[in-house]
Protein backbone atom coordinates (compact mmCIF):
# COMPACT_ATOMS: atom_id res chain seq x y z
CA UNK A 1 0.00 0.00 0.00
CA UNK A 2 2.75 2.41 1.01
CA UNK A 3 4.23 1.78 -2.32
CA UNK A 4 1.54 2.08 -4.36
CA UNK A 5 1.14 5.65 -2.27
CA UNK A 6 4.61 6.38 -3.27
CA UNK A 7 3.93 5.70 -7.14
CA UNK A 8 0.50 7.73 -7.14
CA UNK A 9 2.31 10.58 -5.03
CA UNK A 10 5.36 10.52 -7.71
CA UNK A 11 3.06 10.73 -10.48
CA UNK A 12 0.57 13.59 -9.08
CA UNK A 13 3.39 15.96 -8.08
CA UNK A 14 6.04 15.32 -10.68
CA UNK A 15 3.68 15.92 -13.52
CA UNK A 16 2.09 18.66 -12.01
CA UNK A 17 5.24 20.32 -10.56
CA UNK A 18 6.44 20.30 -14.59
CA UNK A 19 2.94 21.96 -15.77
CA UNK A 20 3.00 24.94 -12.56
CA UNK A 21 6.97 25.67 -13.83
CA UNK A 22 5.70 26.31 -17.26
CA UNK A 23 3.65 28.91 -16.42
CA UNK A 24 6.66 30.24 -14.09
CA UNK A 25 9.12 29.78 -17.52
CA UNK A 26 6.81 31.73 -19.97
CA UNK A 27 6.16 34.59 -17.18
CA UNK A 28 10.61 34.82 -17.31
CA UNK A 29 10.10 34.61 -21.06
CA UNK A 30 7.93 37.62 -20.96
CA UNK A 31 10.62 39.30 -18.42
CA UNK A 32 13.10 38.80 -20.42
CA UNK A 33 11.61 39.93 -23.90
CA UNK A 34 10.52 42.60 -22.05
CA UNK A 35 13.89 43.84 -20.38
CA UNK A 36 15.38 43.55 -24.18
CA UNK A 37 12.46 45.40 -25.82
CA UNK A 38 11.86 48.52 -23.25
CA UNK A 39 14.68 47.97 -20.19
CA UNK A 40 14.12 48.92 -16.68
CA UNK A 41 10.93 51.06 -17.46
CA UNK A 42 9.09 47.65 -18.95
CA UNK A 43 10.77 45.47 -16.15
CA UNK A 44 8.71 48.15 -13.95
CA UNK A 45 5.58 47.74 -16.01
CA UNK A 46 5.38 44.59 -15.60
CA UNK A 47 5.95 44.06 -12.00
CA UNK A 48 3.21 47.02 -11.24
CA UNK A 49 0.83 44.60 -13.46
CA UNK A 50 1.75 41.46 -11.98
CA UNK A 51 -0.60 41.82 -8.82
CA UNK A 52 -3.71 42.18 -11.67
CA UNK A 53 -2.37 39.31 -12.98
CA UNK A 54 -2.50 37.90 -9.12
CA UNK A 55 -5.81 38.95 -8.67
CA UNK A 56 -7.30 36.74 -11.91
CA UNK A 57 -5.44 34.02 -10.96
CA UNK A 58 -6.32 34.01 -7.37
CA UNK A 59 -10.08 34.18 -8.34
CA UNK A 60 -9.52 31.43 -11.65
CA UNK A 61 -7.60 29.45 -8.77
CA UNK A 62 -10.13 29.65 -5.84
CA UNK A 63 -13.36 28.97 -8.22
CA UNK A 64 -11.40 25.92 -9.99
CA UNK A 65 -9.66 24.47 -7.23
CA UNK A 66 -12.74 24.63 -4.26
CA UNK A 67 -15.09 23.24 -7.25
CA UNK A 68 -12.44 20.26 -8.16
CA UNK A 69 -12.18 19.46 -4.69
CA UNK A 70 -15.82 19.63 -4.26
CA UNK A 71 -16.09 17.32 -6.91
CA UNK A 72 -13.46 14.51 -5.88
CA UNK A 73 -15.00 14.20 -2.61
CA UNK A 74 -18.73 13.76 -3.42
CA UNK A 75 -17.41 11.85 -6.26
CA UNK A 76 -16.03 8.86 -3.93
CA UNK A 77 -19.28 9.28 -1.89
CA UNK A 78 -21.27 8.29 -5.15
CA UNK A 79 -23.11 11.71 -4.36
CA UNK A 80 -24.87 12.88 -7.97
CA UNK A 81 -24.45 16.52 -6.08
CA UNK A 82 -20.81 16.36 -7.70
CA UNK A 83 -22.16 17.02 -11.51
CA UNK A 84 -23.00 20.24 -10.71
CA UNK A 85 -19.60 21.79 -9.70
CA UNK A 86 -17.99 22.01 -12.81
CA UNK A 87 -20.27 24.17 -15.18
CA UNK A 88 -21.24 25.85 -12.36
CA UNK A 89 -17.35 27.27 -12.18
CA UNK A 90 -17.34 27.88 -15.82
CA UNK A 91 -20.25 30.15 -15.69
CA UNK A 92 -19.44 32.15 -12.57
CA UNK A 93 -15.92 32.49 -13.82
CA UNK A 94 -17.22 34.60 -16.54
CA UNK A 95 -19.67 36.62 -15.06
CA UNK A 96 -16.87 37.15 -12.07
CA UNK A 97 -14.64 38.51 -15.43
CA UNK A 98 -17.13 41.26 -16.76
CA UNK A 99 -15.59 44.05 -14.46
CA UNK A 100 -11.49 43.21 -15.74
CA UNK A 101 -12.94 43.07 -19.52
CA UNK A 102 -14.98 46.58 -18.55
CA UNK A 103 -11.75 48.09 -16.95
CA UNK A 104 -9.54 47.26 -19.86
CA UNK A 105 -11.63 48.57 -21.89
CA UNK A 106 -12.17 51.89 -20.37
CA UNK A 107 -9.58 52.39 -17.92
CA UNK A 108 -6.63 51.02 -18.10
CA UNK A 109 -4.47 54.11 -17.16
CA UNK A 110 -5.83 54.60 -14.28
CA UNK A 111 -5.73 51.16 -12.52
CA UNK A 112 -1.75 51.72 -13.89
CA UNK A 113 -1.63 55.09 -11.64
CA UNK A 114 -3.57 53.28 -8.81
CA UNK A 115 -0.46 50.67 -9.13
CA UNK A 116 2.08 53.34 -8.48
CA UNK A 117 3.23 54.12 -11.78
CA UNK A 118 4.05 57.57 -12.99
CA UNK A 119 3.19 59.63 -16.13
CA UNK A 120 6.37 57.27 -18.57
CA UNK A 121 5.41 54.55 -17.23
CA UNK A 122 1.94 54.57 -17.18
CA UNK A 123 1.93 55.69 -21.02
CA UNK A 124 4.16 52.24 -21.43
CA UNK A 125 2.13 50.04 -19.82
CA UNK A 126 -1.44 50.74 -21.25
CA UNK A 127 -1.78 48.63 -24.41
CA UNK A 128 0.22 45.79 -21.78
CA UNK A 129 -2.56 46.13 -19.27
CA UNK A 130 -5.52 46.78 -21.48
CA UNK A 131 -5.06 43.46 -23.54
CA UNK A 132 -4.38 41.08 -20.56
CA UNK A 133 -7.67 42.57 -18.79
CA UNK A 134 -9.65 41.93 -21.36
CA UNK A 135 -8.86 37.90 -21.62
CA UNK A 136 -9.84 37.91 -17.94
CA UNK A 137 -12.78 34.93 -18.28
CA UNK A 138 -9.94 33.11 -20.27
CA UNK A 139 -7.25 32.77 -17.65
CA UNK A 140 -9.90 31.93 -15.03
CA UNK A 141 -11.76 29.14 -17.35
CA UNK A 142 -8.30 27.55 -18.01
CA UNK A 143 -7.66 27.45 -14.24
CA UNK A 144 -11.32 25.69 -14.00
CA UNK A 145 -10.25 23.00 -16.71
CA UNK A 146 -7.31 22.31 -15.80
CA UNK A 147 -8.46 21.80 -11.80
CA UNK A 148 -10.89 19.41 -13.11
CA UNK A 149 -9.15 17.37 -15.64
CA UNK A 150 -6.21 16.81 -13.01
CA UNK A 151 -8.84 15.39 -10.63
CA UNK A 152 -10.54 13.68 -12.74
CA UNK A 153 -7.30 11.50 -13.25
CA UNK A 154 -5.45 12.67 -15.95
CA UNK A 155 -2.06 14.68 -14.55
CA UNK A 156 -0.55 13.95 -17.74
CA UNK A 157 -3.31 15.79 -20.22
CA UNK A 158 -3.40 19.22 -17.49
CA UNK A 159 0.34 18.98 -17.65
CA UNK A 160 1.01 18.85 -21.57
CA UNK A 161 -1.97 21.45 -21.71
CA UNK A 162 0.40 24.00 -19.54
CA UNK A 163 3.04 23.37 -20.87
CA UNK A 164 1.80 23.84 -24.72
CA UNK A 165 0.55 26.95 -23.36
CA UNK A 166 3.49 28.12 -22.06
CA UNK A 167 5.59 27.46 -25.61
CA UNK A 168 3.15 28.78 -27.48
CA UNK A 169 3.55 32.27 -25.10
CA UNK A 170 7.16 31.76 -25.35
CA UNK A 171 7.24 31.60 -28.97
CA UNK A 172 4.69 34.00 -29.75
CA UNK A 173 6.22 36.53 -27.38
CA UNK A 174 9.28 37.17 -29.75
CA UNK A 175 7.25 36.93 -33.01
CA UNK A 176 4.89 39.34 -31.81
CA UNK A 177 7.40 42.25 -29.88
CA UNK A 178 10.32 41.54 -32.87
CA UNK A 179 9.65 40.56 -35.95
CA UNK A 180 5.96 41.90 -36.18
CA UNK A 181 6.88 45.00 -33.91
CA UNK A 182 4.29 44.94 -31.42
CA UNK A 183 6.18 45.44 -28.39
CA UNK A 184 4.36 45.58 -25.04
CA UNK A 185 1.23 44.84 -26.64
CA UNK A 186 2.63 41.91 -28.17
CA UNK A 187 4.00 40.67 -25.02
CA UNK A 188 0.47 41.09 -23.36
CA UNK A 189 -1.50 39.12 -26.57
CA UNK A 190 1.22 36.10 -26.51
CA UNK A 191 0.40 35.82 -22.85
CA UNK A 192 -3.56 35.94 -23.29
CA UNK A 193 -3.63 33.62 -25.97
CA UNK A 194 -2.04 31.17 -23.90
CA UNK A 195 -4.64 30.39 -21.53
CA UNK A 196 -6.89 29.39 -24.78
CA UNK A 197 -4.24 27.06 -26.11
CA UNK A 198 -4.17 25.22 -22.73
CA UNK A 199 -7.74 24.74 -22.01
CA UNK A 200 -7.97 23.34 -25.83
CA UNK A 201 -5.39 20.75 -24.93
CA UNK A 202 -6.99 19.95 -21.73
CA UNK A 203 -10.53 19.75 -23.60
CA UNK A 204 -9.51 16.45 -25.57
CA UNK A 205 -9.80 14.92 -22.06
CA UNK A 206 -13.56 15.19 -22.36
CA UNK A 207 -13.91 13.29 -25.37
CA UNK A 208 -12.25 10.22 -24.35
CA UNK A 209 -13.78 7.50 -22.65
CA UNK A 210 -12.55 7.51 -18.89
CA UNK A 211 -13.96 10.96 -18.77
CA UNK A 212 -15.98 11.40 -15.69
CA UNK A 213 -16.58 14.88 -15.97
CA UNK A 214 -19.95 16.09 -16.83
CA UNK A 215 -21.01 19.75 -18.23
CA UNK A 216 -24.99 20.38 -17.20
CA UNK A 217 -26.84 23.45 -19.20
CA UNK A 218 -28.02 25.26 -15.54
CA UNK A 219 -28.10 28.64 -13.64
CA UNK A 220 -25.35 29.54 -12.40
CA UNK A 221 -25.67 28.76 -8.47
CA UNK A 222 -24.53 31.12 -5.93
CA UNK A 223 -24.59 28.54 -3.38
CA UNK A 224 -22.46 25.85 -5.03
CA UNK A 225 -20.08 28.50 -5.64
CA UNK A 226 -19.99 29.18 -1.77
CA UNK A 227 -19.36 25.92 -1.35
CA UNK A 228 -16.34 25.50 -3.94
CA UNK A 229 -14.97 29.16 -2.46
CA UNK A 230 -14.82 27.50 0.97
CA UNK A 231 -12.31 24.74 -0.05
CA UNK A 232 -10.69 27.29 -2.73
CA UNK A 233 -10.07 29.99 -0.50
CA UNK A 234 -6.73 29.10 0.56
CA UNK A 235 -5.94 28.64 -3.42
CA UNK A 236 -7.09 32.22 -3.48
CA UNK A 237 -4.84 33.73 -0.53
CA UNK A 238 -2.15 31.76 -1.94
CA UNK A 239 -2.14 33.14 -5.44
CA UNK A 240 -3.45 36.26 -4.07
CA UNK A 241 -0.92 36.84 -1.70
CA UNK A 242 1.75 37.05 -4.14
CA UNK A 243 -0.29 40.12 -5.42
CA UNK A 244 -0.62 42.29 -2.05
CA UNK A 245 3.33 41.35 -1.26
CA UNK A 246 4.21 42.44 -5.29
CA UNK A 247 2.12 45.74 -4.51
CA UNK A 248 3.41 45.88 -0.84
CA UNK A 249 7.08 45.86 -1.68
CA UNK A 250 6.39 48.24 -5.27
CA UNK A 251 4.92 51.61 -2.75
CA UNK A 252 7.44 50.80 -0.64
CA UNK A 253 10.52 50.32 -3.05
CA UNK A 254 9.32 53.40 -4.95
CA UNK A 255 9.85 55.57 -2.10
CA UNK A 256 13.17 54.18 -0.97
CA UNK A 257 15.28 53.83 -4.41
CA UNK A 258 12.63 54.44 -7.46
CA UNK A 259 11.27 52.95 -10.19
CA UNK A 260 15.13 51.51 -10.53
CA UNK A 261 14.25 49.77 -7.17
CA UNK A 262 11.18 48.63 -8.13
CA UNK A 263 12.91 46.69 -11.22
CA UNK A 264 14.76 45.37 -9.23
CA UNK A 265 12.38 43.89 -7.09
CA UNK A 266 10.28 43.12 -10.45
CA UNK A 267 13.96 39.85 -11.31
CA UNK A 268 13.64 39.28 -7.77
CA UNK A 269 10.02 38.47 -7.91
CA UNK A 270 10.24 36.79 -11.47
CA UNK A 271 12.21 34.64 -9.74
CA UNK A 272 10.30 33.81 -6.75
CA UNK A 273 7.46 32.55 -9.33
CA UNK A 274 9.45 29.93 -10.00
CA UNK A 275 10.00 28.19 -6.54
CA UNK A 276 6.46 29.67 -5.70
CA UNK A 277 5.20 27.39 -8.98
CA UNK A 278 6.98 24.12 -7.73
CA UNK A 279 5.82 24.45 -4.14
CA UNK A 280 2.06 25.11 -6.13
CA UNK A 281 2.81 22.11 -8.16
CA UNK A 282 3.41 19.80 -4.51
CA UNK A 283 0.07 21.30 -3.05
CA UNK A 284 -1.78 21.21 -5.65
CA UNK A 285 -0.53 17.91 -7.11
CA UNK A 286 -1.16 15.94 -4.25
CA UNK A 287 -4.68 17.80 -3.76
CA UNK A 288 -6.80 15.00 -5.64
CA UNK A 289 -5.01 12.44 -3.75
CA UNK A 290 -5.55 13.65 -0.02
CA UNK A 291 -9.23 14.36 -1.21
CA UNK A 292 -9.78 11.03 -2.17
CA UNK A 293 -8.13 9.01 0.84
CA UNK A 294 -9.53 11.50 3.89
CA UNK A 295 -13.08 11.34 1.62
CA UNK A 296 -12.96 7.18 2.25
CA UNK A 297 -11.82 7.93 5.82
CA UNK A 298 -7.98 6.74 5.21
CA UNK A 299 -6.72 9.54 7.33
CA UNK A 300 -3.30 7.49 7.78
CA UNK A 301 -2.98 7.45 4.02
CA UNK A 302 -3.73 11.28 3.98
CA UNK A 303 -1.04 11.73 6.49
CA UNK A 304 1.63 10.28 4.49
CA UNK A 305 0.72 12.24 1.42
CA UNK A 306 1.43 15.34 3.93
CA UNK A 307 4.86 14.15 4.91
CA UNK A 308 5.74 13.14 1.39
CA UNK A 309 4.53 16.91 0.56
CA UNK A 310 6.64 18.72 2.90
CA UNK A 311 10.16 16.83 2.75
CA UNK A 312 9.41 17.40 -1.22
CA UNK A 313 9.12 21.37 -0.66
CA UNK A 314 11.57 21.36 1.72
CA UNK A 315 14.31 19.90 -0.99
CA UNK A 316 13.27 21.91 -3.80
CA UNK A 317 13.66 25.37 -1.54
CA UNK A 318 17.28 24.22 -0.59
CA UNK A 319 17.85 23.90 -4.36
CA UNK A 320 16.63 26.89 -4.55
CA UNK A 321 18.66 28.96 -2.23
CA UNK A 322 21.80 26.89 -3.32
CA UNK A 323 20.92 28.05 -6.98
CA UNK A 324 19.87 31.05 -6.92
CA UNK A 325 23.37 32.20 -4.69
CA UNK A 326 25.72 30.38 -7.28
CA UNK A 327 24.10 31.76 -10.10
CA UNK A 328 23.05 35.99 -8.66
CA UNK A 329 24.95 37.30 -10.49
CA UNK A 330 23.98 35.21 -14.24
CA UNK A 331 20.30 35.24 -13.47
CA UNK A 332 20.52 39.66 -12.86
CA UNK A 333 22.12 39.94 -16.06
CA UNK A 334 19.71 38.04 -17.98
CA UNK A 335 17.09 40.68 -17.00
CA UNK A 336 19.34 43.80 -17.02
CA UNK A 337 19.87 44.64 -20.67
CA UNK A 338 20.34 47.84 -20.01
CA UNK A 339 23.75 47.17 -17.46
CA UNK A 340 22.42 49.06 -14.59
CA UNK A 341 25.25 49.23 -12.00
CA UNK A 342 22.00 50.18 -9.42
CA UNK A 343 19.42 47.90 -10.14
CA UNK A 344 22.42 45.01 -10.04
CA UNK A 345 23.33 45.98 -6.73
CA UNK A 346 19.71 45.86 -5.15
CA UNK A 347 18.66 42.98 -7.09
CA UNK A 348 21.68 40.94 -5.63
CA UNK A 349 21.07 41.94 -1.98
CA UNK A 350 18.00 41.46 -2.70
CA UNK A 351 17.61 37.56 -4.12
CA UNK A 352 20.38 37.11 -1.69
CA UNK A 353 18.28 38.27 1.30
CA UNK A 354 14.59 37.10 -0.01
CA UNK A 355 15.17 33.87 -1.44
CA UNK A 356 16.25 31.71 2.24
CA UNK A 357 12.62 32.29 2.98
CA UNK A 358 11.65 30.16 0.97
CA UNK A 359 12.89 27.20 3.45
CA UNK A 360 9.75 28.45 5.11
CA UNK A 361 7.28 29.53 2.76
CA UNK A 362 7.81 25.60 0.97
CA UNK A 363 6.36 23.54 4.36
CA UNK A 364 3.57 26.30 4.44
CA UNK A 365 2.22 26.23 1.11
CA UNK A 366 1.95 22.67 0.99
CA UNK A 367 0.59 22.45 4.78
CA UNK A 368 -2.11 24.73 3.59
CA UNK A 369 -2.91 22.93 0.70
CA UNK A 370 -3.46 20.02 3.16
CA UNK A 371 -5.68 21.52 5.19
CA UNK A 372 -7.98 22.52 2.42
CA UNK A 373 -8.01 19.22 0.64
CA UNK A 374 -8.93 17.68 4.04
CA UNK A 375 -12.10 19.79 4.45
CA UNK A 376 -10.33 22.17 7.12
CA UNK A 377 -11.48 25.36 5.39
CA UNK A 378 -11.00 27.74 8.09
CA UNK A 379 -7.31 26.55 9.29
CA UNK A 380 -6.40 26.43 5.48
CA UNK A 381 -8.29 30.16 5.05
CA UNK A 382 -6.62 31.65 8.71
CA UNK A 383 -2.88 30.02 7.39
CA UNK A 384 -3.25 31.23 4.03
CA UNK A 385 -4.41 34.58 5.33
CA UNK A 386 -1.85 34.81 7.46
CA UNK A 387 1.23 34.19 4.88
CA UNK A 388 -0.53 36.38 2.42
CA UNK A 389 -1.56 39.52 3.45
CA UNK A 390 -1.07 40.37 7.71
CA UNK A 391 2.02 38.71 7.85
CA UNK A 392 3.53 40.13 5.33
CA UNK A 393 2.21 43.37 5.30
CA UNK A 394 2.71 44.18 9.22
CA UNK A 395 6.66 42.28 8.66
CA UNK A 396 7.34 45.00 5.39
CA UNK A 397 6.27 48.21 6.77
CA UNK A 398 7.97 47.85 10.00
CA UNK A 399 11.01 46.11 9.22
CA UNK A 400 11.18 48.95 5.94
CA UNK A 401 11.06 51.78 8.75
CA UNK A 402 13.72 50.57 10.90
CA UNK A 403 16.02 48.79 7.65
CA UNK A 404 15.33 50.45 4.92
CA UNK A 405 15.59 48.13 1.58
CA UNK A 406 17.56 45.56 3.63
CA UNK A 407 14.30 45.43 5.69
CA UNK A 408 11.96 45.00 3.02
CA UNK A 409 14.10 41.81 1.53
CA UNK A 410 13.90 40.56 5.14
CA UNK A 411 10.21 41.15 5.68
CA UNK A 412 9.49 37.80 3.47
CA UNK A 413 11.26 35.55 6.03
CA UNK A 414 9.75 36.82 9.11
CA UNK A 415 6.23 36.66 7.41
CA UNK A 416 6.93 33.01 6.30
CA UNK A 417 8.23 31.55 9.82
CA UNK A 418 5.27 33.57 11.65
CA UNK A 419 2.78 31.53 9.73
CA UNK A 420 5.19 28.38 9.66
CA UNK A 421 4.60 28.55 13.42
CA UNK A 422 0.89 29.36 13.14
CA UNK A 423 0.74 26.29 10.63
CA UNK A 424 2.25 23.65 12.87
CA UNK A 425 0.03 24.61 15.55
CA UNK A 426 -2.93 24.09 13.56
CA UNK A 427 -1.25 20.69 12.74
CA UNK A 428 -0.81 19.50 15.59
CA UNK A 429 -4.09 20.47 17.27
CA UNK A 430 -5.91 19.08 14.63
CA UNK A 431 -4.42 15.74 14.20
CA UNK A 432 -5.16 15.03 17.88
CA UNK A 433 -8.87 16.61 17.75
CA UNK A 434 -8.75 13.61 15.05
CA UNK A 435 -7.11 10.97 17.10
CA UNK A 436 -9.93 12.10 19.87
CA UNK A 437 -13.06 11.70 17.58
CA UNK A 438 -11.22 8.11 16.68
CA UNK A 439 -10.75 6.71 19.84
CA UNK A 440 -14.51 8.01 21.22
CA UNK A 441 -15.89 6.10 17.96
Amino acid sequence: MSQSLGRQYTKFVSQNIFGMLGISIYILADTFYISKAAGADGITVLNLCLPLYNLIYAIGSMIGAGSATRFTLYKVQKDPVCDCFFSNAIFCSIIISIPFILAGLIVPDRVLKLMGGDSSIVALGVPYARIFMMFAPFFMINFVVNAFVRNDNAPSTAMVATLLGSLFNIIFDYIFMFPMGMGMAGAALATAISPIVSTCVCGTHFIRGHNQIRFLWQKPSLQRLVQACQLGTPAFIGEFSSGVTTTTFNFLILRLAGNVGVAAYGVIANLALVATSMFNGVAQGSQPLVSSYYGKGDRRSAGKLLKYGLLTSLCIAVLAVVGTRIGTDILIAIFNSEGSQELRNLAYDGIRIYFPGFLFAGLNITATGYLSATDCALQALTASFSRGVVAIILCAFVLAHFFGMTGVWYSFMAAELITLLLVTGMLLWENRSKGQQQEKA
